[in-house]
């Protein structure tokens, strides 16, 4: 099944439908489209996987989705068209740009957390690119899976964007085959079979993976207002977001006030008991239910700690004084357990975040701009946000993705575009002016040999359209002047001459 799926969508690349502009839009148009109409469907199949509020709904996913596509709409002829670059003296006279053109057939894996964001985004910069896409959704979000797999053949191009269901097996089967890209969001442990599996065919791999992404919160900033975005961010989804706070890394003396301002947010958002509070999810399911509460085990909660497994209920938990070796902190939570590990300084906690593999995300709260700088500077991840938290990820015009063990590759608007496309290098050149080629040519000798070296060390030149208008601009103006002063010169010399005429007239 699998199989022949990839070979209808290869086919139905090959044949050329997926390359014009107008097909790409009219594409576009429908996945937005089907976003609009069928929202009330998705908000109630989320509810169903992970118990998501429907106000929800829209905020964490689809107007991420709609804003990725009204871009791809908007820029896509900008996106598409050739990009002039610098010329050598050797191709001054030749047209040089680079084309951005598909890759083939592109296999996007989705994620169970946020399983229409995750899935769809990558798709909108399929499409737009100009490629075909064989689509996987997550099983563990088993209702969003089931209308994925209907809706998308309404609305789309049945044979260029199959939807293919099912668990592990399924998966394995996509990855024996040979696709062009691969585009998989998911965890580390999975993402290096991905990548092995992709290997077998030298096919391309974008993995956004995840990690412990910290949260530094300096002791001279506004704490209150720190928790109570951390807290927002580390509980929303009921902590199951890739670039959610994994810990907060703070001074001994405000942990009391960090523990204190979380606690009363905690109640402000969800009430004295967060599993009535229709604001509040739930666990995936019993497997990772029963793994994030072995993490608890050793700890006595400050915050929370309730859980039903009934209901994959887990609650808002706060956990402090975490030793920093502690397997809570080794394995990313990816779910509602925020551990507090405390620091001497800001130096301390550098060394603390670059002794750790690379995060996905790093998120600092500091009043100090300096202090900012320093540590952006002397520290490495994936994406970061000061004074908030996941932020960076709405700005399309920002890369999103990992870096080391929190994955390789980025995408979010033209960058989705240019991650799925190959950017074609083209000269195009006369067969007229062989002499100017003359000196590359053998017999070889010193002064050809010079001429060559000349050229090829002579710096690039910029013949972009702006530029070429500057220019002629300048040149223009350049002549203006030298016409202008030659003519002030003559009139000058003319006056002159006219002056010795009339002295020696009169004498």
């Amino acid at each position: 099944m699998e199989r022949q799926l990839l070979q209808q969508a290869k086919e139905a690349f090959v044949s050329g439908r997926a390359r014009p502009l107008e097909f790409r839009l009219q594409q576009l148009h429908a996945l937005q489209r089907m976003i609009m109409e069928k929202e009330t469907e998705i908000s109630t199949a989320l509810k169903q996987d992970i118990s998501r509020s429907q106000y929800d709904t829209p905020l964490l996913e689809l107007i991420s989705i709609e804003n990725e596509i009204k871009l791809a709409i908007e820029k896509l002829a900008q996106w598409a068209a050739p990009r002039p670059v610098e010329k050598s003296l050797f191709t001054i006279s030749d047209e040089v740009y680079i084309q951005p053109e598909p890759l083939g057939v592109v296999l996007i894996i989705g994620a169970w957390n946020y399983p229409w964001a995750l899935t769809l985004i990558p798709l909108v910069g399929a499409i737009a690119a100009g490629n075909a896409a064989v689509v996987k959704p997550s099983e563990l979000s088993k209702c969003s899976s089931l209308l994925l797999h209907a809706l998308l053949p309404c609305y789309l191009d049945k044979d260029l964007y199959p939807v293919v269901t099912g668990g592990v097996s399924e998966t394995q089967q996509l990855l024996r085959l040979r696709f062009d890209h691969i585009f998989y969001t998911g965890g580390s442990t999975a993402g290096k079979l991905v990548m092995e599996a992709a290997a077998r065919h030298l096919t391309p791999v974008t993995l956004e993976l995840g990690g412990k992404s910290p949260c530094y919160i300096d002791k001279d900033c506004d704490v209150r207002t720190a928790c109570r975005r951390v807290t927002w961010g580390k509980f929303v989804n009921c902590g199951q977001t890739c670039i959610a706070p994994d810990y907060i890394l703070c001074e001994p003396c405000i942990q009391g006030q960090v523990v204190e301002f979380i606690r009363e947010t905690l109640l402000e958002f969800y009430g004295a008991d967060p599993k009535c509070s229709p604001d509040y999810g739930r666990i995936i399911n019993q497997e990772h239910f029963n793994r994030i509460m072995s993490l608890m085990e050793g700890y006595t909660p400050v915050v929370g700690g309730q859980s039903d497994s009934s209901q994959w209920y887990i609650a808002p938990t706060v956990l402090k004084d975490v030793p920093p070796h502690s397997r809570l902190m080794q394995e990313e939570i990816f779910g509602p357990l925020l551990p507090i590990v405390t620091v001497s300084d800001m130096e301390d906690a550098i060394n603390f975040i670059n002794e750790r593999e690379k995060p996905l995300a790093l998120y600092i709260f500091c009043s100090d701009q300096k202090a900012i700088k320093r540590m952006i500077e002397e520290t490495t991840s994936g994406g970061v946000t000061v004074n908030d938290v996941m932020m960076h990820y709405t700005v399309s015009s920002l890369p999103f993705g990992g870096v080391g063990q929190s994955g390789m590759g980025h995408y979010h608007g033209k960058h989705t575009f240019d991650q799925l496309s190959h950017q074609r290098a083209c000269l195009i050149r006369s067969l007229k002016m062989e002499r100017v080629n003359l000196a590359r040519y053998p017999p070889q000798d010193r002064r050809r040999a010079r001429r060559v070296r000349m050229a090829l060390r002579s710096p690039l030149i910029d013949t972009s359209k702006r530029t070429l208008i500057w220019a002629v601009v300048a040149t223009i103006l350049g002549i203006g002047l030298f016409i202008t002063l030659l003519v002030i010169l003559l009139i000058a010399a003319g006056l002159n001459c006219t002056c010795w005429y009339w002295r020696g007239f009169y004498n």
